[in-house]
């Protein structure tokens, strides 16, 4: 059962939520006060009876002939992936992926704020990057500690990952997103999530190849 009494949310249901998220984000810039299941299917990328299905966990079931109401459905989901906390983060490597990472504002918009960046390379210590400093990665448990960071970033390359990922983990972190292109091990009471580019693109190549759609998109946020 997940918080409120409710059953237990499916992994690829809360994967999912995001992309409701940022089509109803479009919908209430928009002005609109509803949207069907048809609408927000097509806007998501996914059919309406996942919609249905996947809004049904969150007990909201829309009504019929009107839809579901755009700002509850917003004020659901924001709960339900924690977007009404704030939640401190570090990014490891101020190289160019971290430094664009840092300087990306759409993070705090959401309720994820970049408080601290992180590099082991004398040369890039004491830079300035967007509002932050990179700071020595010896620094990295006081800084968890000192700034409450729920979620450590891994923008280094890929033979750094994984002595990154245990820094982290050491320091008190449970949550690692990871661009670096390479396979982390962790403790099994740590979440972590992998971005890869590279593959992403590779996946594209192979569809654009044969002229094909490769379905659901996979949406890169545009910056705020």
């Amino acid at each position: 059962m997940g918080h409120n009494g409710r059953r237990r949310i499916p992994e690829a249901t809360v994967a999912r939520l995001p992309l409701y998220y940022r089509s109803l984000i479009d919908c209430n810039e928009r002005d609109l006060a509803t949207v069907s299941s048809d609408q927000l299917a097509e806007l998501a990328g996914v059919n309406a009876a996942k919609v249905r299905k996947d809004l049904s966990y969150l007990g909201s079931y829309g009504t019929r002939g009107v839809g579901y109401d755009v700002e509850y459905l917003l004020h659901e989901i924001s709960r339900e992936l924690g977007l009404t906390q704030d939640w401190p983060c570090v990014i490891v490597g101020a190289g160019n992926l971290g430094a664009a990472l840092a300087n990306y504002r759409g993070f705090g918009a959401r309720g994820f704020r970049i408080v601290g960046l992180v590099d082991d390379a004398s040369d890039k210590v004491g830079q300035t990057v967007g509002e932050l400093t990179v700071e020595p990665m010896h620094t990295l448990a006081n800084m968890v500690n000192e700034r409450s960071i729920s979620i450590g970033i891994i923008a280094t390359p890929a033979s750094a990952a994984q002595p990154v990922a245990d820094a982290l983990i050491s320091a008190g972190i449970r949550s690692v997103l990871n661009f670096a292109p390479a396979v982390i091990s962790v403790p099994p009471n740590v979440s972590v999530r992998k971005v890869d580019l590279a593959t992403e693109l590779q996946i594209l190549s192979f569809y654009q190849l044969r002229g094909l759609t490769s379905g659901p998109a996979l949406v890169v946020d545009r910056p705020a």
